[in-house]
């Protein structure tokens, strides 16, 4: 009878590595050469019934595991590449055994997570469900926080909205607000729509920034807001009234999939809006090369803040009219990022924005002063990096200061179009985040990389607390 032949070859190799042993060794011990153990731990020989009674003798192996296939783990694996996010990874089940045979103990760990990421995924879906069944929120799709789909969505997108910075500039050109932007639009409110702004005390409107009354047909604004951001208060409320229609058409093209991810998208686009009637499009972009993108000499030429005018500053890309392409992330002290924008989309391949090293964190040491420096990323790519604090609403005597940093980059070509480029800056080594940057003896590493194993040693250490080979 013919022998019944089987390839095993990464199961023989792992017990062998799990015995610690030399292939010489086990070769020795079954009664055959080295070279054809090597060939049967490359799949190129086949175990023999003869070969698998002499491994069950020796090492006392379960000769189930040696002759059964890892259908168990290519079953799960396949489930897992089912799955809408993975689907079309995989062009056919090849792969998926030789993974389940080669490394086990990987493929494994992987289903592990898949199985933690559906466990959290159904988590969140019953939550949805009794949160909007009890009137609390809308149903959540598909796992994923509606928040979390319009942040992706704005930040893979160049930031320009051009129906509205037209509706914009054309209603600028109808109020002429001369220098009293804030007063040419409560103007305008009170003229055309029988509405009045009136700015109440922190023990009336303790917990608002802004409300709308529609019997009284006011606007309260909070005592707690600077100026500037009351004078975005009202541009939000002249924007939601003006041009509603080209909001919605913006809208319209993210192609956001649910509507509380289209509700989050619209207070966004109205910031945005808001922010174009305050800075419009020409005359601000005129301003802002002229000026060489001096972000002091914008705040006050126009009236707004540091942060209106980094926020701006990211939106200056209209076909034929472009400015710097800025790119802005906006962060707290903990160094949760709270926003991320970009020119023509956030630059996450090559700037992260995860590294230590970056002014941003330095920047609420300093606060108030901008700090400005040329930054190289491991690997390659040079950006020139501002960054500043900016703070929130005003807080009472026992409250804490809620005070953010706001990081605004370009690439080092563009630096020597703005007054900080002309400048001798600071040179910065870094990277763009701990785990994937390489960079050697960095004081600043918070975590090693995924990419090298660490260097523990006992007779030496190095400068870094994660050391690597």
């Amino acid at each position: 009878m013919a022998e019944n032949k089987i390839f095993a070859g990464p199961r023989v190799r792992r017990i062998r590595n799990t015995l610690s042993l030399t292939q010489t060794a086990m070769a020795e011990a079954l009664g055959i050469s080295p070279s054809y153990l090597n060939l049967i731990e490359r799949n190129q020989r086949p175990l023999t019934v003869q070969l698998l009674l002499k491994l069950a003798s020796v090492y006392k192996v379960d000769l189930d595991e040696l002759q059964g296939e890892a259908s168990g783990s290519v079953a799960q694996l396949r489930e897992m590449f089912s799955d809408p996010l993975l689907a079309g990874e995989l062009p056919g089940d090849q792969e998926l055994i030789e993974v389940a045979e080669a490394a086990p103990n990987a493929a494994s760990g992987v289903l592990k997570l898949y199985r933690a990421y559906r466990e959290q995924s159904a988590r969140l879906k019953d939550l949805s469900s009794l949160l909007s069944g009890e009137g609390h929120i809308a149903a959540l799709s598909d796992a994923r926080l509606p928040m979390d789909e319009v942040r992706e969505c704005l930040e893979a997108r160049p930031g320009h909205f051009a129906r509205i910075d037209e509706e914009a500039e054309a209603l600028h050109v109808r109020l002429s607000p001369g220098d009293e932007p804030a007063g040419a639009l409560k103007g305008w409110l009170r003229r055309e729509h029988g509405l009045f702004v009136r700015t109440l005390p922190v023990h009336v409107m303790p917990g608002l920034r802004r409300r709308f009354d529609r019997h009284s047909m006011r606007l309260f604004l909070s005592e707690r807001l600077s100026q500037q951001d009351q004078l975005r208060e009202i541009a939000i409320e002249v924007a939601q009234i003006a041009f509603p229609e080209a909001i919605a058409a913006e809208l319209a093209d993210l192609a956001l999939s649910s509507n509380e991810a289209r509700r989050i998208a619209r207070f966004e686009l109205t910031r945005y809006a808001a922010h174009a009637i305050m800075m419009p499009y020409a005359a601000f972009l005129s301003a802002a090369q002229r000026a060489k993108y001096d972000l002091d000499v914008l705040a006050a030429r126009f009236q707004v803040s540091f942060e209106q005018v980094a926020s701006r500053l990211v939106t200056l890309q209209r076909p034929g009219a472009v400015g710097v392409p800025f790119f802005l992330m906006e962060i707290d002290h903990a160094g949760n990022r709270l926003r991320k924008a970009g020119a023509q989309g956030f630059p996450q391949a090559r700037f992260a924005g995860n590294c230590p090293k970056l002014n941003i964190h330095a920047a609420f040491l300093q606060a108030g002063q901008i700090l400005a420096d040329h930054f190289e990323i491991f690997g390659g790519g040079e950006f020139l990096v501002i960054a500043r604090t900016a703070n929130g609403p005003r807080a009472d005597f026992q409250e804490r200061i809620r005070r953010t940093a706001i990081l605004l980059g370009c690439d080092a070509v563009h630096a020597a179009e703005t007054v900080y480029g002309a400048a001798s800056l600071p040179h910065v080594a870094g990277g763009t985040a701990c785990r994937l940057c390489e960079r050697r003896s960095c004081l600043a590493r918070a975590e090693p990389p995924v990419t090298r194993p660490l260097g523990l040693d006992e007779m030496v250490a190095g400068l870094s607390a994660f050391d690597f080979q």
